[in-house]
């Protein structure tokens, strides 16, 4: 079984996306750096963006070229806060890979990704890249123990990369797997039949473990594994269809020793169709959980995709759907719950943000899957 993003590079895991109608925008300042063209360009920036320099660095899922079932197969791409965008690779559905989805890594000033598709096997690929684009393969996965289809990115432990697929294994059930950045993998754990597996997010380390999410298996949960002996414990799990928090695809942060994350689904809000609008919960390292938000799927937002960021105590996030216009929302959020949409997107500026914020400079700068100029996504800056 494979799993693809549809509909635009949304994955939609069999929930619903409502429409709301277009209100007032939200109070920040929000600029548009850049509108993607499609084709050449690239389309559909899943993840956030990395700075380095004086310069982002990012993925595109789609375009490039016409591979892909003609609508390419995604980008490596470059763009200045003036908005000059550079090409710097483009996935041609071989085995340089394809369909990137995750952020980029910043290790000893080489980039390094993943893709989701391409590859030996067509299963996904780990890849480096030089700022100014010169692209190497390191590891393609196979169809078997080795891993299929990495999502997330990468995560560095003392020169050390970590990641998540979330196929392969022997049950199918994904993994948590490590790569030198000379290439040599090898996978730390796999997840069995019996538990949730599909761990969509990339990794935290805290201490000698690295924790995750998983979206599979009753609404998904919450590990850790170990690092050096690859031993994992269930740390929560998840119930969906009820109002319980349920579908963590985003990775987790640690504020102050205890873990903050966003789930795609659950919550009290109704989102229509018997969907719920997804959440924001901490959970502690030994697995107590507790709901912090839920989203209503109005102005709110609902159904966030991307993990939090933690700018000196305050968590901003993204949700993408609902808001004022519509299309997603950027959220603030304090530790004790209170939620205040800082931004909310419409179309023309942006639509339906996946990627997680970073933070430069005292602005937040993310990407939206669709909308801008062109409607094939953007990259764009917000002054809280």
């Amino acid at each position: 079984m494979r799993v693809s993003y549809v509909s635009r590079g949304l994955f939609l895991a069999g929930s619903l996306l409502a429409s709301f109608a277009a209100m007032p925008a939200g109070a920040a300042t929000e600029k548009v750096i850049y509108s993607f063209k499609g084709g050449y360009d690239g389309a559909v920036p899943v993840a956030g963006v990395l700075k380095l320099g004086k310069s982002f660095y990012g993925t595109t899922y789609s375009g490039g070229g016409t591979g892909c079932s003609g609508v390419g197969c995604g980008t490596v791409f470059s763009v200045t806060t003036a908005g000059k965008e550079t090409v710097l690779h483009t996935f041609g559905e071989g085995v340089d890979g394809a369909r990137p989805l995750s952020v980029l890594l910043n290790f000893d000033g080489m980039l390094y990704g993943t893709t989701q598709d391409g590859g030996d096997t067509n299963a996904g690929t780990v890849f480096s890249i030089t700022p100014d684009g010169a692209h190497t393969v390191l590891h393609s996965f196979g169809s078997g123990a080795d891993g299929v289809e990495p999502f997330a990115g990468l995560i560095n432990v003392d020169g050390t990369f970590y990641g998540t697929t979330i196929g392969g294994g022997p049950d199918f059930n994904g993994t948590v797997f490590f790569i030198k950045p000379t290439g040599q993998e090898k996978v730390l754990y796999s997840f069995n039949a019996n538990e949730s597996g599909y761990p969509f997010a990339a990794l935290l380390q805290k201490g000698k473990s690295l924790y995750g999410t998983t979206g599979r298996g009753g609404g998904g949960g919450v590990f850790k594994v170990a690092i050096k002996s690859g031993k994992e414990k269930v740390l929560h799990s998840f119930k969906a269809g009820t109002t319980e928090a349920s579908f963590p695809y985003a990775s987790l942060i640690n504020v102050g020793g205890t873990f903050y994350g966003t789930t795609f689904g659950g919550g009290s809000g109704d989102c229509g169709g018997g969907q719920h609008c997804g959440t924001v919960f901490t959970v502690t390292p030994d697995g107590k959980e507790q709901e912090l938000y839920s989203f209503k799927g109005g102005s709110d937002g609902a159904n966030p995709y991307a993990a939090l960021l933690n700018v000196n105590g305050t968590l901003y996030g993204t949700t993408q759907a609902a808001g004022s216009g519509g299309r997603g929302t950027v959220f603030k959020i304090t530790t004790t719950g209170v939620e205040t949409v800082v931004h909310a997107f419409g179309g023309a500026n942006g639509a339906n943000p996946q990627g997680t914020l970073i933070e430069a400079n005292g602005k937040l700068y993310g990407t939206t899957t669709a909308g801008g100029a062109y409607g094939e996504g953007t990259v764009f800056e917000l002054t809280p």
